[in-house]
């Protein structure tokens, strides 16, 4: 089972750099830029102890110093250094642009797979998880690229280099630098191997934590409402500590690098320091030469401190960029045929035959559900909760498709048709509202962008909300931050049904839609409703029976079947389950 666990993570690891890699290749002008300005840095940081060796050389005894060598080489150093430095810089811009070209096009990836992931993923995956794979997985990997790209290129080019010059200086001292060398590549191959499952497991349950803040935060008066502040604080010190816990593994772990490599570092040195004073007491060195190669065993062995760094923030990087591909390769939903019809203008016919569907395969919930709706009509919809009283709602709009049979509109299935098409033939207006942050006439010009001040105006009043928005400080100009801000509960879903108003579409969805609406508003809302669904077919999902008794038909649904339909008299006198769910309200 282990061994097992390991080949899924090398192969995992193998795959989501081979991701990484094909998102950098669109940008290979600026990786070949950023790997020449390297070979460039890298050369000319390799020249200067060469032109500090000789300048040493040229330092025999007192009173045979020969000045006039060692200023033309420091001045060569300097010209060195400058070179250096605006090549350095050139590499860095180089890299900046590449790690930030390249997190800009994940993120927009991530969102856009969002936008088109059916629902049932979003119902699944908590939105504060959501939001950390985009927003925090996205950012520590961009800082594990950069990087990679910063150090990792100029790392393996200095050791390269350094190899070569050292070669041409003495072959011996070169061979024991070698030699020591694989004991450093063993160490971070070690370590690192183990650091990805460790890393990754620690931006899973970073992305717990996010979620289970967010939701708290999101519930904060719930929270206190019920006093769950200490179960509360317990569940997150529970999920911190399983944080802390795999995150010092992993930092543990990935710790051991450093100082590992550094031993041998040292190593490598001291044995270039022997070996070379052996040469140079020998007559075989100068000592020129011998100042010239320690320099080169330091900058032989700096990248192996600086490339181990690298490859553990690359397992943490990698880690993290599994967790955003896993989101951007989600299934997306089944996309609207190539002759998907996209111009259907609704005449309020629906016709539902033989419908079956459930959310989990398992559990059951619709099964052989018929329905047919003529143009105008008014639909409601009544039952226990968990019945399928929503669940028609999420099937009408094609927020999930049917298992089997199929939903018509205008005797056109609605596969058949775009979802925009048919989405902007429904208004639809829930008992959870929600606002985007902006003026109150952006919220409600949603779904009419186009809309002029007098149709705004004339679809406030007629349901009511014109009253309390004139109040606001800035009137229809008024910015709300994101779900409303400020406002009650009714004064938000007052504005989410001026929506609906202001659109006039030929369908209408109401789920519970006056249920925060006092008694005075609510009959004034029913009266406009009234209005607007004359001509047009409704939907009306109603706890209160109250609401719904002037509907044509009413649907009296139980564990996913139509138990009785007809209208308010007519199921009142059959005295079934509709009779008994009515007279349960006046019961004492």
């Amino acid at each position: 089972m282990p061994n097992t666990k390991k080949a899924k993570n090398r192969a995992d690891r193998k795959d989501t750099l081979k991701k990484v890699l094909q998102r950098i290749k669109p940008y290979w002008p600026l990786v070949t830029l950023s790997i020449l300005a390297a070979l460039v840095t890298v050369a000319a940081t390799l020249y200067v102890p060469v032109l500090i060796g000789n300048a040493v050389d040229r330092i025999l005894e007192p009173g045979k110093v020969d000045f006039t060598a060692i200023w033309r080489i420091l001045t060569q150093i300097g010209v060195v250094v400058l070179i250096t430095a605006f090549f350095q810089w050139v590499m860095n811009i180089s890299n900046n642009r590449i790690t930030y070209h390249v997190v800009r096009d994940m993120r927009q990836e991530a969102f856009d797979k969002i936008e088109i992931l059916p629902l049932k993923f979003i119902d699944a995956h908590s939105y504060g998880e959501i939001v950390s794979r985009v927003i925090a997985d996205v950012d520590i990997f961009a800082d594990g690229l950069l990087m990679g790209f910063t150090q990792l290129f100029t790392g393996l080019i200095t050791i390269a280099g350094t190899l070569v010059i050292m070669l041409t200086v003495n072959v011996t001292i070169t061979l024991v630098v070698v030699c020591i060398t694989p004991l450093s590549l063993f160490v971070a191959s070690f370590i690192a191997k183990r650091t990805f499952s460790m890393f990754k497991v620690q931006s899973e349950t970073r992305g717990e934590q996010t979620a289970f803040i967010d939701e708290m935060i999101g519930n904060q008066k719930v929270v206190q409402a019920f006093g769950q502040e200490e179960k509360v604080e317990e569940r997150f010190c529970e999920i911190n500590d399983r944080l802390q816990e795999c995150s010092l593994q992993a930092v543990f772990y990935s710790s051991l690098v450093n100082p590992s490599t550094r031993f041998v570092n040292s190593v490598v040195y001291a044995g270039v320091g022997l070996a070379g004073a052996l040469a140079a007491i020998g007559g075989t060195l100068s000592v020129g030469q011998l100042t010239c190669l320690l320099s080169y065993a330091t900058q032989y062995t700096k990248p192996f401190n600086e490339i181990s760094g690298v490859v553990t923030e690359l397992q943490n990087a990698l880690a993290c960029a599994n967790r955003i591909f896993e989101l951007i390769e989600e299934e997306p939903q089944i996309p609207d045929a190539p002759d998907a019809v996209h111009d259907l203008q609704a005449d309020g016919s629906v016709e539902l035959e033989h419908v079956y569907f459930s959310y989990v395969p398992d559990r059951k919930l619709i099964e052989d559900f018929n329905l047919e709706v003529k143009p105008g009509q008014r639909i409601a919809i009544v039952g226990p909760t968990g019945c399928g009283k929503t669940t028609i709602i999420n099937l009408l709009m094609r927020f999930y498709d049917v298992n089997k049979g199929t939903i018509a509109v205008n005797d056109t299935d609605i596969r058949h048709m775009t979802r925009h098409n048919l989405r902007e033939n429904y208004g639809m207006v829930l008992q959870e509202t929600w606002l985007k942050a902006g003026t109150i006439r952006d919220n409600i010009t949603m779904g009419k962008p186009g809309a002029t001040d007098e149709e705004v105006l004339e679809a406030a009043k007629a349901t009511h909300a014109h009253s309390f928005i004139k109040r606001l400080p800035q009137g229809y100009d008024t910015f709300i931050a994101e779900d409303g801000g400020s406002l009650s509960q009714g004064q938000k879903q007052l504005l989410c049904i001026t929506r609906v108003m202001l659109c006039k579409p030929p369908m209408l969805i109401l789920d519970e839609a006056t249920s925060s609406i006092d008694t005075r508003t609510e009959l004034h809302i029913q009266n406009a409703f009234a209005r607007l669904m004359e001509g047009r077919t409704s939907f009306i999902v109603a706890h209160r029976l109250s609401t719904i008794q002037e509907a044509d038909k009413i649907l009296v649904m139980r564990d996913g079947n139509i138990m009785e339909q007809g209208n308010h008299e007519e199921l009142l006198q059959a005295n079934g389950f509709y009779a008994e769910l009515y007279n349960s309200q006046f019961a004492i």
